[in-house]
């Protein structure tokens, strides 16, 4: 995201943060049933992690589940980074991050497992069958219902296809930890197709999926996550039911071509599988980039247009919406006011982006359930956050902004004299203005550089062909 804002001349402080702790705030993102559901997400991952250590002693003794579990978790904290960084603009609780791991790497592949050995011991099929149209049709929906849930009871989580390609990959990378985890094990014991055992077999499957192949089961995924995320801009349930039907089949596909390659073709299939892979998961990288980059500057429109209203002030735009002036902010808090206010400027950043989220989806008519409500929630709490955060001196424009429509002066109230949310003649919620700074001199303009501007004309305005000169003449055509 370019970032239009120059610094101007450093200003002192003058409003010192208040004496004390915060104040209590409840979370306007807390819904009803959220603390059963994170005692459940706890519990499960307890069972995971119960489950993860079965797969490992598989292996046969200490030192092939010891390498099974060092090698499953060593590119997860890269990987798990990739994501993280990629939920940036709108960071979305860690909470939800956690049970989406937690999801992938225990229920679904438990619900997996058990579609799988239902199948198998009903019908006779071969492994080559089960690895390319079983395994598919039963990990992928069990992986991408986590999303559905999300979808249906945390709508106010997913905004777009970022937010489906982060909650999709981290559910994929969970499952591809504990079925790494079992095939490591596996390949410590010799039960695998490379024809050897022990720590070789191990490192060299590691190469293969740890390695070369990290990204397998997240892009599986990514491709329900895209069709949820491109969803939330729908209108449309026909459409939204389509998206999701083609993003299912997408995932289902991507997997069959993955395993099917290896199972019927061997090391030329797997060749072929890992070249079309890549190439997809090129694309879903340079797609992701661009959506990030877009999100971005949805977000700093977003806050343009509330500070037009008043609810928000101008200077804090650029340290909420550029992600380098985030980071300066909180560390220019911590320096002038301390933990307290380095954690309540964090906080202050995350309730206006999620409040620019839900506000933005209330002017493109895509409202999620309440919005109204939580954009006022989330204002009354960003006034109470206000007295503990400390920013750095405000910025300025490099540039000047473009003339506000309807010949309104800059930060009036919207056209028709009403929120967008409003019912039909109610006026704007009156905020309190929460300036960050006390009264300060007005911004001088800096003397522009070069040749003078022209002096203005002293030739007399024209005048019509027929019409008095100055002098007093007539004017004439020539004949």
């Amino acid at each position: 995201m370019s970032q239009p804002w120059a610094a101007s001349a450093p200003q002192p402080l003058t409003s010192p943060v208040p004496p004390g702790p915060l104040p209590r705030l409840r979370d306007p993102m807390w819904q009803r049933g959220h603390t059963l559901l994170l005692v459940l997400m706890f519990i499960t991952a307890a069972i995971g992690v119960v489950g993860v250590g079965f797969f490992a002693i598989t292996s046969g003794d200490a030192a092939g589940s010891g390498l099974s579990l060092l090698y499953a978790l060593l590119p997860l904290p890269a990987l798990l980074g990739c994501f993280f960084w990629l939920d940036r603009y709108e960071p979305e609780p860690w909470h939800y991050k956690l049970a989406a791991v937690v999801w992938g790497g225990v229920v679904s592949v438990a619900l997996a497992l058990v579609a799988q050995i239902f199948i198998a011991e009903t019908f006779d099929l071969s492994d080559k069958v089960l690895a390319t149209f079983i395994a598919p049709v039963t990990e992928e929906p069990a992986k991408c219902l986590f999303l559905v849930l999300t979808f249906l009871r945390m709508r106010r989580v997913i905004d777009g296809v970022i937010d489906g390609l982060v909650f999709a990959g981290l559910v994929g990378l969970g499952f591809a930890f504990v079925e790494n985890v079992g095939y490591y094990a596996g390949a410590y014991l010799g039960i695998d197709e490379t024809g050897i055992d022990g720590a070789g077999a191990t490192t060299v499957t590691f190469v293969l999926r740890g390695i070369m192949s990290p990204f397998a089961h997240p892009m599986f995924t990514a491709a329900f996550g895209i069709a949820v995320g491109l969803s939330v801009r729908q209108r449309s349930t026909g459409v939204k039911a389509l998206l999701w039907v083609g993003g299912l089949l997408g995932s289902m596909l991507l997997h069959g071509i993955w395993n099917g390659g290896v199972s019927y073709l061997g090391g030329t299939g797997f060749l072929l599988a890992y070249g079309f892979t890549g190439l997809l998961l090129a694309g879903t990288v340079v797609l992701a980039a661009i959506a990030r980059r877009n999100q971005g500057r949805y977000l700093a429109r977003a806050l343009t247009d509330i500070a037009r209203r008043g609810w928000l002030v101008a200077d804090e735009i650029p340290f909420i919406a550029s992600l380098s002036y985030r980071r300066k902010a909180v560390k220019h808090a911590r320096a002038h006011g301390g933990d307290i206010s380095a954690k309540a400027t964090r906080r202050y950043q995350r309730d206006a982006i999620t409040m620019a989220f839900l506000y933005a989806g209330v002017i493109d008519r895509l409202a999620k359930p309440k919005a109204a409500e939580r954009v006022d929630g989330f204002l009354a709490e960003m006034r109470l956050l206000r007295p503990y955060v400390v920013l750095p001196p405000p910025l300025r424009f490099a540039y000047a902004p473009p003339r506000p429509p309807y010949g309104q002066a800059p930060y009036a109230p919207a056209p028709y004299g009403r929120a967008p949310y409003a019912p039909p003649g109610q006026g704007v919620p009156q905020y309190g203005m929460n300036t960050p700074y006390a009264p300060r001199p007005p911004y001088v303009p800096p003397v522009p550089q070069g040749p003078p501007p022209p002096a203005p004309s002293t030739r007399p305005p024209d005048v019509p062909p027929h019409g008095p000169r100055p002098d007093g003449s007539s004017a004439h055509r020539p004949g």
